[in-house]
């Protein structure tokens, strides 16, 4: 496991409500755990002692190529950006229909895909009440912390 991995950890609790993650794997032990809003990491690889890996306050910035910039939006169209690092999925499986396409109309709650982040699947709400004008990103793309991922018209 590398420090990349360990900051995705890191990030997928700090979006979400969990206050603990422990894995082993192959004589290494990852156990994380949150309180008060910080995140603490501790990695032991089997015969060896604890020692701290990582201290975030905030969300980690990307460990890989800059996150594409977003498109010049108007006082009328506001992003709906990825929450996290993960890959992104357009449906709830191959065989359904999209969630959204350009032209749909969408309100706080509307479900407008899945990123799948450490096997776990994550309903991305749309947050905005609106209509989809612009998709950023393909079925099964690969997409990082605060990268957009459609283009709403506000209504």
């Amino acid at each position: 496991m590398d420090i990349n991995s360990i900051k995705q950890i890191v990030a997928l609790m700090k979006d979400s409500e969990l206050t603990e993650f422990e894995l082993e794997d192959e004589g290494l032990k990852l156990r994380i755990t949150r309180d008060s809003g910080k995140a603490v990491s501790y990695v032991q690889h089997a015969p060896q002692p604890h020692f701290q890996v990582a201290h975030h306050s905030q969300a980690p910035a990307p460990a890989t190529a800059p996150v594409a910039t977003a498109p010049k939006l108007d006082a009328s169209h506001r992003m709906i950006t990825s929450p996290m690092v993960g890959t992104f999925y357009s449906a709830a499986t191959p065989d359904s229909p999209k969630y959204v396409n350009i032209g749909s109309k969408v309100s706080a709650d509307t479900v407008v895909g899945i990123i799948e982040a450490m096997k776990v699947m994550n309903e991305i709400q749309s947050e905005i009440v609106g209509e989809i004008i612009e998709v950023l990103v393909q079925n099964e793309q690969a997409v990082e912390y605060g990268q957009p991922l459609f283009k709403v018209k506000v209504a």
